[in-house]
């Protein structure tokens, strides 16, 4: 038998992938249990169900992302530098989680009304963090926005479109593209 962390892991691993492959409903219990060579019963003894797998990764990138973007928005400088601080690591960040991007934003729909509202909790959280920063620069005289928070959505917006048009093959780099798209932000603000 495998190691019980090791095997939810895998589990795990192997789900992500499938589901950003084919989606969560043209993946199965059986594809996950058969591309891990464990058995089924893995599948629910460590998540219950599908659902439960799919909130478990969401979960695991959503916790990792808001994690790393408050140490990296938390660093000293002006709200102005902390703020571009937090788009440039908000984008860096989402390349390596594009394939928990693409479920994040695709098989949403596809969640159960609890599994929709736990999902819905790690996506506010993280507008929140966007909002507090974007309060900061109004109280620094930055910017002036009639709402804050229609200003986190639409930056919101544009970091997670990147994901979705961004090309590796394309003309630019990610690097490139990722200080347009900061550029376009800071500017757009």
């Amino acid at each position: 038998m495998a190691e019980p962390n090791r095997s939810k892991d895998r589990l795990a691993l192997s789900a992500l992938g499938l589901f950003a492959e084919r989606g969560f409903v043209g993946t199965s219990i059986r594809d996950i249990a058969k591309a891990t060579g464990l058995s089924i019963s893995n599948i629910y003894h460590h998540f219950g169900n599908k659902e439960g797998l799919l909130l478990a990764i969401l979960k695991t990138a959503s916790e990792r992302l808001l994690r790393e973007l408050r140490e990296a928005s938390d660093q000293p400088g002006t709200p102005m530098e902390r703020f571009k601080k937090l788009v440039q690591t908000h984008l860096q960040l989402s390349r390596g989680l594009r394939k928990e991007a693409k479920i994040f934003f695709l098989d949403e729909e596809h969640l159960s009304p609890e599994g929709y509202r736990a999902n819905l909790t790690y996506q506010r959280d993280i507008l929140d963090l966007y909002r507090e920063h974007l309060l900061a620069l109004q109280e620094a005289g930055e910017v002036n926005f009639k709402s804050p928070t229609i200003a986190a959505f639409n930056i919101l917006g544009v970091v997670n479109w990147h994901l979705r048009w961004y090309r590796p093959e394309g003309q630019m780099s990610f690097e490139e593209t990722s200080r347009e798209v900061t550029e376009f932000i800071l500017h757009g603000i």
